[in-house]
């Protein structure tokens, strides 16, 4: 005896299903799929408290320019590198982290299909920058940042087994393809408040017209407007009253 009613219920329920899987993985923001810090603990928002974090870096033509602007300001920042790249630039991670800067996980390799990974696979890429990372600076990151804030259910029990936070962030600029410092700087700053966690770029960061990164063109004035309401820029740790 066949039940055509009941198969077509459970079909659109394993679809509904999949359906809801596949968006809470494109939805960075998410928490569907596990623990994702997109703000500040509530003791940091009491504090007026702010997060500038860096992502896909370092980059020995930008991050230079980046850490002088964070310098004038006496502002530190999180840094979300990519375990090669901060292989390739010791020198560099080093003086980010004399400055005040904390350097947290964004992978091995930044691969962009990382989010269809298996657990073996997250496994690679996320201890294989934890390591890099560590060896380099000396300090275990305590987040972890996706490429893109894309992931799959795998990822978390990965995370959970490391011992690593995941971190994506309240507001971003798209600063990787706008070229208009004007629009990236309005989408950071629109209802800007305490709690936020702010990504910017300074690895495969665009660039102006006149071949300016936009880190470096929306940087300046992103700074003056936190200040102007009354926000403290903070690392992450220092957010979370971690050492």
């Amino acid at each position: 005896m066949s039940y055509p009613h009941q198969w077509r219920l459970a079909t659109a329920t394993l679809l509904l299903s999949q359906l809801m899987l596949v968006a809470a993985s494109l939805w960075p923001r998410s928490s569907c799929l596990g623990a994702n810090m997109v703000r500040l603990p509530a003791a940091a928002v009491q504090r007026r408290e702010v997060a500038l974090t860096i992502d896909d870096g370092p980059d020995p033509l930008v991050t230079p320019q980046v850490l002088a602007i964070l310098a004038q300001h006496g502002v530190t920042a999180t840094f979300f590198c990519i375990g090669e790249r901060a292989a390739a630039q010791p020198q560099l991670c080093a003086s980010m982290l004399a400055a005040g800067h904390r350097i947290e996980n964004h992978g091995a390799h930044h691969p962009t299909l990382c989010s269809l990974s298996g657990p073996a696979g997250w496994r690679r890429e996320i201890l294989g920058g934890q390591d890099m990372l560590q060896r380099i600076t000396g300090k275990a990151p305590h987040f972890y940042r996706p490429v893109a804030g894309l992931r799959n259910l795998f990822l978390d029990p990965v995370l959970h087994e490391v011992g690593l936070r995941q971190a994506t962030w309240t507001r971003r600029g798209f600063d990787t393809r706008e070229r208009d410092p004007e629009t990236v700087l309005r989408r950071l700053t629109h209802q800007l408040g305490a709690g936020d966690i702010l990504l910017l770029h300074d690895g495969h960061a665009a660039h102006t017209p006149a071949g300016e990164a936009l880190i470096v063109a929306v940087l300046p004035r992103l700074l003056e407007a936190i200040r102007a309401h009354g926000l403290t820029p903070v690392t992450l740790v220092q957010s979370c009253g971690l050492s």
